[in-house]
């Protein structure tokens, strides 16, 4: 991917001094709720959140705990889900926030351009790095759960450990892999701003049988609004074909079922809360190719 190193973004809010000292597994709202079935309202699971977290219970139970786990509470293997301070170069890491603020700079200044037609005024997130945990306005912030957007606080929050969690463990390596990341974020963003979550939130408490597919159709049109931003920076030649290939196996590598195999063996479809690697792939697709926000209605399809 093509892109100029240069400053932090403005938009950012770097925690990440903060992180060590308090692991604690609670916190604000409570860690379990919002992500094993609790209120939408609460936090939204992230891309990766998914992934970690049935990878981590799996280890946790086989390896480190035999007894049950408590709901929303997970050991972390010693470096599994966050880097160590001090390890690797602080020059690399400086590079990853420098490109993780042009990713995230050129993002919304695209969607400023795509929303303004629309009459809808486009309010830039912010974006929260961070080590190990911290807490949001939907609860606590932990690396083991994943990126994640926070609808209350309108901020999209990321440990950038998680970048080599994509390539090491999901083999989604390349920078526009970790690019769909916050595009897919933002894609969340975008669907607030258009009133399209809260929307869904209603609908989900009015009619809980529907939960998990209204949360794939939320999902799904995160991952296209994701390729309508990529679509511009094909455009810009800012990407190529490689890096559209490593977007894909990004997106592939979420897919529920991917994840449900490697985690249990097994698929359940009617347990998918994001879709399936398939499904994930078309619509990040759909949005690359056509690079227009009118290609991502999934709730009528």
């Amino acid at each position: 991917m093509r892109w100029t190193p240069g400053g932090q973004s403005p938009d950012i809010e770097d925690r990440r001094s903060q992180g060590r000292g308090n692991l604690g597994f609670g916190g604000p709202g409570g860690f379990g709720g919002p992500f094993l079935g609790g209120g939408f309202g609460g936090r939204r699971m992230g891309i990766g959140g998914l992934l970690l977290l049935l990878l981590l219970t799996f280890l946790y139970r086989h390896f480190f705990e035999p007894g049950p786990v408590t709901p929303g509470r997970y050991a972390t293997p010693s470096g599994a889900a966050s880097r160590d301070i001090g390890s690797g170069s602080p020059d690399a890491e400086n590079r990853e926030v420098q490109f993780v603020s042009f990713v995230l700079d050129d993002a919304q200044k695209n969607w400023e351009r795509l929303l303004a037609p629309t009459g809808v005024a486009y309010r830039h997130a912010k974006l929260v790095l961070f080590r190990d945990y911290t807490t949001s306005g939907c609860g606590a912030a932990q690396s083991a759960t994943g990126p994640f957007y926070c609808p209350a606080d309108e901020k999209v929050y990321l440990d950038l450990g998680f970048f080599d969690e994509l390539a090491n463990r999901m083999g989604a390596r390349g920078e526009f892999a970790q690019a769909y990341v916050i595009a897919h974020e933002l894609g969340h963003h975008v669907q607030k701003l258009l009133g399209i979550e809260p929307k869904v939130q209603r609908l989900r408490q009015a009619n809980p049988a529907q939960s998990n597919p209204l949360s794939v159709r939320l999902e799904l049109q995160a991952d296209c609004l994701a390729g309508v931003w990529g679509h511009s920076t094909e455009q810009r030649n800012l990407i190529d074909q490689s890096d559209i290939a490593a977007g894909l196996d990004a997106v592939a590598a979420v897919g529920d079922d991917r994840i449900q195999k490697m985690a249990r063996g097994y698929v359940s479809p009617e347990s998918f809360t994001h879709g399936s690697s398939a499904e994930r792939s078309e619509w990040f697709r759909r949005g690359l190719d056509s690079g227009d926000i009118r290609t991502c209605d999934t709730f009528s399809k």
